[in-house]
């Protein structure tokens, strides 16, 4: 429990503090609409991470801190969680659309997308 609110409390700071310093617009690639990303260090986007259905999603060879992308439509959400499959403990469902500030993402293990 108390690791989850760590977790929900770090993505709330990172919600509060409004959209991300991201790499610049030239560096980045464009996140698709309706999908949550999560960027490479260099501000790319693997197909691997790009997530558009509903459910979790287990992350491979994803650590450090990354920026996600919360491109989804009609209020759809995101959690990220440090079991696979969405187990363990997740951060609270995040909301907001935009990029986010960068999270550890070392300890996630997977991300799951709420409606």
């Amino acid at each position: 429990m108390r690791r989850t609110a760590m977790i929900t409390a770090a993505l709330a700071m990172a919600v509060s503090g409004g959209l991300a310093m991201a790499p610049s617009a030239t560096a980045a690639t464009a996140c698709p609409s309706g999908a949550v990303c999560i960027r490479e260090t260099n501000g790319s986007i693997l197909s691997k991470n790009i997530f558009y259905s509903y459910g979790a999603h287990n992350l491979s060879n994803v650590t450090g801190y990354r920026v996600i992308v919360n491109n989804q439509t009609g209020g759809a959400g995101f959690q990220v969680c440090r079991g696979y499959n969405g187990g363990g403990d997740c951060s609270g469902v995040v909301r907001g659309t935009g990029e986010y500030t960068p999270y550890n993402m070392t300890p996630i293990n997977s991300v799951v997308l709420v409606r």
